[in-house]
């Protein structure tokens, strides 16, 4: 078998350059090409010590996070233990990560029930299969931007499900059990009472809604003019909130006041006191995971817990 060093070394070059990266991006830290570059460089620097006289110590564990201390050092600086500590363990898992994904994806694509443990160990060892280069040269660039896309899907969904919150609200005699995301972006106010705004999708509510509120959901223009009437315990609770839309500039909500809003988040409750409510055949949530939109300032009375 034929080794062509210099492809090999480049190679590892870029590998680890590109994991540095993946660090950076995963830990939100500042990129310094020319740094990550220079770590790439010392990391793949292990490569060329496999073909010298102390091939023998380039597999051994400390020899590799010796090399991974390096890299991470010149790569990101050393301002506190904590954070060099953090970094080098964001190495590994860029590694894992990225490594796993390549076996998996090759396995998937090409699996040979004959391969024998011993044949596999062999093949590890050296620089040619299981994983050709080549593969690993094309592959792993759609692996990393895989495994970037996931990382921010999974901050994404953090950070709403931080936001997320239970809501009861109760209106002539009905009760709804919501669930909620606080919206810091919705800034629906009752110009006449500076009430906050809840959006409520009648998605749902059907039996737990009447059906005249619901078909106002869809047409709330169909109030204005006369096609939809409500009964007068409802009438008397109805607010009208000028609002502003992608396509509509100038629109009238109609919103109601309801007898109660309860918020409660893990421990703490909130009651708010002034709120009003709007239900809109929207639906909010594509994973369901919420079915109305809470108004920050609904939060910003002290809790219950808090009171206490």
């Amino acid at each position: 078998m034929v080794l062509y060093l210099d492809v090999i070394w480049i190679l590892n070059l870029l590998i680890d350059s590109i994991l540095l990266m993946m660090t950076a991006l995963f830990l939100k830290r500042h990129l310094i090409w020319w740094r990550i570059f220079l770590g790439g460089f010392i990391g793949s620097l292990i490569v060329l010590l496999s073909f010298t006289p102390y091939a023998h110590v380039s597999g051994h564990p400390l020899v590799k996070l010796s090399f991974s201390i390096i890299m991470v050092f010149a790569a990101f600086g050393f301002k506190r233990f904590r954070f060099f500590i953090g970094n080098l363990l964001m190495l590994y898992f860029s590694t894992f990560l990225t490594g796993g994904i390549l076996i998996g994806v090759h396995y998937f694509l090409k699996f040979d029930n004959n391969l024998q443990t011993s044949m596999f160990l062999a093949s590890v060892k050296g620089f040619g299969d299981p994983i050709s280069w080549v593969f690993v040269m094309f592959a792993l660039p759609a692996a990393w931007y895989f495994a970037r896309s996931r990382i921010s899907s999974i901050e994404t969904v953090n950070i709403q499900y931080d936001q997320i919150v239970g809501a009861e609200v109760e209106i002539n005699g009905l009760k709804l059990e919501l669930k909620g995301l606080v919206d810091s972006g919705n800034q629906l106010y009752d110009p006449l009472s500076k009430s906050p705004v809840m959006l409520i999708s009648s998605e749902g509510l059907d039996g737990k809604v009447p059906s005249e509120i619901l078909r106002l959901s869809e047409d709330s223009e169909g109030m204005m003019s006369g096609n939809h009437s409500l009964t007068p315990e409802w009438e008397e609770r109805v607010r009208f909130i000028p609002a502003q839309s992608v396509g509509k500039k100038n629109q009238l909500l109609i919103a109601f006041k309801p007898d109660s809003i309860v918020i409660r988040k893990a421990e703490e409750t909130w009651v708010c006191k002034k709120g009003l409510v709007v239900f809109q055949n929207i639906h909010f949530s594509a994973d369901d995971s919420f079915n109305c939109i809470v108004h920050a300032r609904m939060l910003s009375s002290p809790s219950l817990q808090n009171a206490s």
